[in-house]
């Protein structure tokens, strides 16, 4: 395909240019300013999330970094540097970008300026609350959804709204007839996001900061996974991919490479990527079925993921040289590479044989981090530089300064990615090993861990690396708006308004002539009339993006939900005592699930090392689930009776006075915190509002049988020659949640009524009834 097919990018004429046609202007002015403040914000949360990143990287390899605090923990800070990647960093540079872009491709000013505004202090404000809830334990444990229902509400206002009304009125008020390509991802974008927020966090509130997802176990799964694995493709990837199709053309002065292959690259992705989130639950409890389809829509998935890369590098057809001149594009070519290597690792991944050895290992969190840092990051920094000079109408300050950002930032990079797929890849193959006698040939856990520590000390150095040209950029950034004018040029630009009388051309004829009709029929199907007719009516083309996406969906989320055998009952399965609810509400706030899971898969080396596999009727009352997708920790699936109530308080107070090597953090502050036994009826109502099966007392009275299975465990302690006075406090209803999970299995069923007996016994009574004496 040559590049004459593309579509350039358009943008208005300057006031007292002559206009094209004879159509009357109107005159407009684009509103920089909102672009200005999300590319600040981009930068300072950016700084921030690498700063957190290096800070829990470092606990890794001192854990005691924590200083006793509960809120400094792994399992607490964890969160806070995805959601701060996620959502601040990249969330602010997509913003930034759309905002810009989106007002020159349609020639208008965003519809509304106070529903600009009111977007941006949201959005900031999101982010504050999710900085303060989430070291303070408030949230719902859902990987990528960690903050809890009022906040999630706001997401929804801020980014439906604000955000989403005024993209979608901007397009409706647009003076360009034709969408250009950036547009159409960031309608996917839009759209998809809200889909996949509202159905992931639909919760059932127990208070003003603790809520119960109404998905449970394999579900809740099964939806968090939908949901997870389509964040990172409709928040990290298409985008990304707009912002690609807008700035670099931009940045190269060249027409994007092929206008069809942009086609085939939307609409695949938009259709395919739905279904690929299963594939982050191999050999789990969820059904076979359900994952392989999973893996099977993953692979699809490489062919339109590399058309984009592809439609990317081949835009600098003639322009290569440009590249060893100028470092937005040197950002961009590196970030469109990371892609293309992500979008070829990601199906690869998905295959069952290669999951069962990465799953729960470094390898998932280096493949993560070669497309966050490579690709989101990077495209962001391209952009970025190219929107300095243009924002704050002077050269940019420093050149040079952007060189070596970009190389500090490139060997940040393989320096952290190269060494963490070499531990992820140890962990996996020591996991897995099994001597001759069929044993394993590493029995604790901790000796995986103590093997990666040099791999952990060389991603701290990546880290301070890819920061130190966060830093640079910074800088460049600040001196740059040091040198703006006094005041900012607010050029007038005009454009005829849109009519409603335009006709589209007449449909083209088939070049074919000595063929059947089907056959010219598919000719001018591929000549994409009918698609360049979508492109000029935005509210039809959002329109078939929501059916693709809803139809993927429920495609794939209908019969996992309607299929009973998805999830075989287990008569000894019961409810969480409201103990141990409370206890398992701990472990969420926790963040334990960020180091441990609670799935063992049906694999050899894990059956051996942690005993009987998970099955999907074992967590029929998990509100939410806690399989966990990584192993820092052994796996806590079947921990309950291993050890001693002593033994796990001893091991809260100081893990590596009873695990030599342990990495995890203490946990003192649960023996010296009062549990609240008032919250515990509102959970408790909630679990049975949700389908848990509690009696009457147990509703009624659930704070006193709490604090009775309290004293049973304190007492325990004390017998075991602990201290005392303990039955007041968080760490025994957290104990007394790891001390259940995992048993219900190997419970007795109590044996069922013998229907032949209950007969025999009517009859006898019949039988005297009737007699004569």
């Amino acid at each position: 395909m040559s590049a004459t097919e593309s579509r350039p990018v358009t943008e208005g004429t300057e006031a007292g240019a002559a206009p094209s046609t004879g159509a009357t202007m109107e005159s407009f002015q684009y509103d920089d300013r909102i672009t200005r403040q999300f590319a600040a914000a981009t930068l300072v949360w950016g700084l921030v999330a690498f700063l957190v990143g290096i800070y829990v990287a470092l606990q890794l390899v001192l854990p005691q970094l924590t200083f006793g605090m509960e809120f400094l923990t792994f399992g607490r800070l964890r969160p806070l540097h995805t959601n701060a990647a996620i959502f601040a960093f990249a969330g602010n540079a997509i913003f930034a970008a759309i905002y810009y872009s989106t007002q020159r491709l349609c020639k208008a000013r965003m519809w509304s300026d106070l529903l600009s505004q009111l977007h941006f202090w949201g959005w900031q404000l999101v982010i504050v609350l999710a900085a303060v809830t989430l070291p303070l334990g408030i949230t719902q444990s859902k990987e990528y959804a960690e903050l809890e229902w009022p906040i999630d509400l706001l997401i929804a206002i801020v980014w439906v709204g604000f955000f989403g009304v005024n993209f979608f009125m901007t397009l409706v008020k647009r003076r360009e007839r034709h969408l250009y390509v950036a547009l159409w991802f960031y309608i996917a974008t839009i759209v998809t996001v809200a889909l996949l927020h509202v159905f992931n966090n639909l919760v059932v509130p127990t208070g003003l900061l603790k809520s119960y997802p109404v998905y449970a176990g394999v579900q809740d799964a099964f939806m968090q996974w939908w949901y997870g694995h389509n964040a990172v493709a409709f928040f990290l990837t298409t985008p990304f991919l707009g912002l690609m199709y807008y700035f670099l053309p931009k940045a190269a002065n060249r027409p994007v490479f092929s206008y069809k292959l942009s086609i085939l690259h939307f609409w695949s992705l938009v259709f395919i990527y739905i279904w690929a989130g299963p594939h982050h639950l191999h050999y789990t409890a969820l059904p076979e079925w359900a994952s392989s389809l999973g893996m099977v829509f993953s692979i699809m998935l490489w062919m339109p993921s590399w058309g984009g890369m592809i439609n990317g590098l081949l835009t600098l057809r003639g322009a290569w040289q440009k590249v060893t001149e100028d470092p937005v594009l040197k950002f961009f070519v590196v970030g469109i590479t990371f892609y293309g290597m992500s979008t070829f690792e990601g199906p690869m991944l998905s295959v069952k044989a290669v999951n069962a050895l990465s799953h729960y290992t470094d390898w998932t969190i280096a493949h993560v981090h070669s497309g966050a840092l490579g690709w989101n990051g990077f495209m962001t920094f391209g952009m970025m530089y190219w929107l300095m000079p243009r924002l704050f109408q002077t050269p940019l300050y420093s050149k040079k300064l952007a060189e070596w950002h970009f190389w500090l930032g490139t060997i940040g990079i393989l320096l952290y990615i190269v060494p963490i797929y070499i531990a992820g890849i140890t962990q996996g193959l020591m996991w897995f090993g099994l001597n001759e006698n069929g044993q394993l040939m590493y029995t604790d856990f901790v000796e995986t861990t103590q093997r990666l520590m040099p791999f952990y000390w060389l991603r701290v150095l990546a880290g301070v690396l890819y920061l130190s040209g966060g830093v640079l950029m910074a800088i460049n950034f600040a001196r740059t708006w040091m040198n703006r004018p006094s005041q900012y040029e607010e050029p007038v630009y005009q454009a005829p308004a849109l009519t409603n009388d335009y006709v589209d051309p007449p449909a083209p004829e088939s070049d074919l002539k000595a063929a059947l009709e089907i056959g010219k029929k598919i000719d001018v199907w591929s000549k994409l009339a009918w698609h360049r007719r979508w492109e000029r009516m935005p509210m039809y083309f959002t329109f078939w993006v929501i059916v693709s996406v809803v139809a993927a969906s429920l495609f794939e989320i209908i019969p996992t939900f309607l299929i009973r055998s998805n999830v075989p009952t287990i008569s000894t399965v019961t409810p969480y005592t409201p103990l141990e609810l409370a206890g398992r509400d701990l472990y969420v706030a926790e963040g334990c699930y960020n180091c441990h899971s609670q799935m063992i898969r049906p694999i050899l080396s894990e059956t051996k090392r942690y005993g009987d596999y998970s099955k999907p009727g074992e967590f029929v009352y998990d509100h939410p689930f806690q399989w966990g997708s990584r192993r820092i920790g052994p796996d806590l699936a079947r921990e309950g009776g291993k050890n001693s109530s002593l033994w796990h308080l001893v091991h809260f107070r100081d893990p590596n006075s009873l695990v030599k090597g342990s990495i995890m953090p203490t946990f003192g502050h649960l023996e010296q915190n009062e549990l609240n036994f008032r919250s515990i009826p509102e959970r408790v109502q909630a679990a049975a509002y949700l389908g848990a099966p509690y009696s009457e007392e147990e509703l009624t009275n659930s704070i006193e049988l709490a604090k009775q299975q309290a004293r049973q465990i304190a007492d325990d302690i004390v017998k075991q020659k602990g201290p005392e006075g303990l039955e007041d406090k968080q760490v025994i209803a957290m104990i007394a949640y790891l001390q259940r999970l995992g048993t219900d299995i190997y419970k007795t069923p109590e044996p069922e009524p013998d229907p032949a007996a209950e007969v025999d016994v009517t009859a006898q009574i019949t039988s005297s009834q009737e007699s004569p004496e």
